[in-house]
């Protein structure tokens, strides 16, 4: 079992790694000092299960839980704050170590664990849940948005601008990965947009087949005569194409 711990403090961290250092199965253990670095090191090396500290700078334990890019490994969090524990499990996490807890506490959540990664699949495991959030780096700080906020995207160089009611701040993907990523809530309309398709309100034709996207906040999104009929059917499934 792969593993790795996040915690912003060091001497939390060294504690875990001697305790980990005992028990049966674990390969290797890796450490992050925020969610930034951990978010980097899931994506590089496909821990098998974060080992997650809540109260963190910049960004929290259940953010970077909500963050996670899929197919995301398992969680348990550990904290001195009892408080989180519903919020914990809503987001899935397989375990709850509130600090101070022993060897003996500890080894149980590592045979939840590896119960859990030990699972027969019965069936094709289900396609990845679209993330809840995105992270974005603004003048050295982590900002986070919320997906339900977006109501369509624009390419800006090599950046997307995500446009919500309170701005359009840019993150750092390709438009494609990132609708890959997003699903079937957003659509192409447009060689540099897409919309997410709840937020359309009326679709107003243009010259060439072209036509403007009217959303429900007001904005205007163009949509191409390529992309139009594709997404007419998508808000109309019985209109033919």
């Amino acid at each position: 079992m792969r593993l790795l711990i996040v915690d912003d403090e060091r001497p939390a961290r060294d504690r875990l790694r001697r305790m980990l250092a005992l028990a049966p199965g674990v390969e290797s253990v890796r450490e992050a000092a925020d969610g930034i670095e951990a978010l980097k090191m899931v994506e590089a090396e496909r821990p098998d299960a974060l080992l997650l500290d809540i109260e963190m700078p910049e960004l929290s334990g259940i953010d970077l839980a909500a963050s996670l890019p899929a197919p995301a490994p398992l969680v348990v969090f550990v904290t001195a704050h009892q408080d989180y524990a519903l919020r914990a499990f809503d987001s899935e996490a397989v375990d709850y170590l509130l600090k101070p807890f022993d060897g003996a506490r500890l080894q149980r959540a590592l045979e939840r664990l590896r119960a859990r990664l030990a699972a027969p699949t019965q069936a094709a495991p289900p396609p990845p849940s679209p993330p809840r959030q995105l992270l974005m780096s603004e003048r050295g700080a982590t900002r986070v948005v919320q997906v339900a906020d977006i109501e369509w995207l624009e390419t800006a160089d090599n950046y997307v601008a995500l446009h919500t009611g309170a701005g359009a701040p840019l993150l750092r993907q390709t438009l494609g990965a990132l609708l890959d990523q997003l699903g079937p809530a957003f659509v192409r309309c447009h060689r540099r947009a897409a919309v997410r398709l709840a937020a359309i309100a009326r679709i107003e034709p243009l010259d060439k087949g072209d036509c403007e996207l009217v959303l429900r906040s007001g904005a205007r999104v163009p949509c191409s005569r390529q992309y139009r009929p594709a997404l007419l059917a998508l808000l109309d499934p019985a209109r033919p194409m």
